[in-house]
């Protein structure tokens, strides 16, 4: 998986719109999202790309779930949607089978990568995160319009489990270094270390974990990094081509952006889904404190 496989530019969007279906068609996804904030969706409504719709990551790129509830328990606290569902999202947002899909969100691809990673597991292959999000839209002198997009109805099918996944008791075998095996926090460092929890009952990160903050892949200016920098970050916490390679967070949502930058930089990883808010809130799981053992 290449970098021009993962994203495009803001100019390299704007050229497509232009083009209009002579490239194929193209739809647009808006997921704002942000943990313990509003859902996204008054943003969007107030300007978005033109022609973009809203994708709500809380319940169509996830499974609502009670807070303590049994069902967060056994999946976290976003479980993915079942196929089905998920397809009938897609629908929604007016996706046909063979259109091309961007995804974007203000956060530098801190939510929209959830999107990008679910519909590539779902075999959709021409997706992409806007590099830099909506600031480099507006950075490039894109429009914004206001209100909400209507599409009509998507026919697209959807598949599922194109893209790796792991489970818990796989999280620990990834953390032990089985079969040379690498498993990364996706988290900010504090959380990671303990110092703070928000969201998760219990603080720290999966024993043998390597801590890797997506911040650490963007940019001052919120692009990615270029290929080569990615791999020398990830090499530097022994995630190179070849090793089994599995990325967690808090809830399954940031930690696709670590899988994204893993792909810009040639590396194939897995997915935890359940992460650590399914991990810590099983007892019978150990908790680390502090930096990596």
């Amino acid at each position: 998986m290449s970098a021009y496989q993962v994203l495009i530019s803001a100019a390299e969007l704007a050229a497509r719109l232009d083009a209009g279906g002579v490239a194929g068609r193209t739809v647009l996804l808006d997921v704002r999202w942000a943990l313990g904030g509003p859902d996204g969706r008054s943003e969007y409504e107030a300007g978005h790309i033109p022609g973009a719709v809203f994708a709500d990551l809380e319940t169509e790129l996830a499974v609502p779930v009670a807070p303590g509830s049994a069902e967060e328990a056994a999946g976290g606290r976003h479980p993915l949607p079942t196929r089905e569902a998920f397809e009938a999202a897609a629908r929604r947002w007016g996706i046909n089978d063979g259109d091309a899909v961007v995804v974007y969100d203000a956060t530098s691809g801190q939510a929209a990568a959830r999107a990008w990673w679910m519909l590539r597991d779902a075999g959709l292959t021409s997706v992409r995160l806007l590099d830099g999000g909506l600031s480099a839209w507006t950075r490039a002198g894109g429009r914004l319009e206001a209100g909400t997009a209507a599409p009509a109805p998507g026919t697209v099918t959807l598949g599922v489990g194109r893209m790796p996944r792991i489970d818990a008791d796989a999280a620990a075998s990834f953390a032990r270094g089985d079969a040379g095996g690498v498993l990364l926090d996706a988290r900010a460092g504090e959380r990671y270390r303990g110092e703070v929890e928000p969201v998760d009952p219990r603080a720290g990160h999966i024993p043998g974990a390597a801590s890797a903050p997506t911040a650490g892949n963007l940019a001052p200016d919120g692009t990615f990094l270029p290929a080569a920098a990615l791999r020398e970050r990830f090499a530097a916490l022994g995630a190179v081509p070849g090793r089994p390679v599995a990325v967690y967070c808090g809830s399954g949502v940031t930690a696709a952006h670590d899988v994204a930058a893993l792909a810009i930089a040639g590396i194939d990883a897995a997915l935890y889904p359940g992460s650590f808010s399914q991990w810590s809130r099983d007892p019978s799981r150990p908790v680390s404190i502090g930096e990596m053992e």
